[in-house]
């Protein structure tokens, strides 16, 4: 008995569909300031793009950061580029 309920639970816990988190969630919000892999200011985010890229003001021109390089510590949307490197992406 003990062997037909453990089979049953295993079942319908592998027949359960498990909910999945979103790996691609943005991780920037407009408004919100963004620190360069130094740990300085670089800018506001001015906006999100869909992708989850932030798009920054430097120097007049939008300037836009990849997802992938972007990360929340402490708070604080991060990405792992210097502003040179930013700058450089125009």
């Amino acid at each position: 008995m003990k062997k037909t309920f453990a089979l049953l639970a295993l079942a319908v816990a592998a027949a359960v569909p498990t909910v999945a988190v979103a790996q691609n969630a943005p991780v920037a919000t407009a408004g919100k300031m963004l620190f360069d892999a130094e740990g300085k200011r670089v800018a506001a985010v001015y906006r999100v793009s869909p992708d989850g890229s932030a798009q920054v003001m430097l120097s007049g021109k939008l300037v836009t950061v990849p997802a992938s390089t972007l990360s929340v510590d402490g708070g604080k949307i991060v990405t792992s580029l210097t502003r040179a490197q930013i700058a450089s992406t125009r």
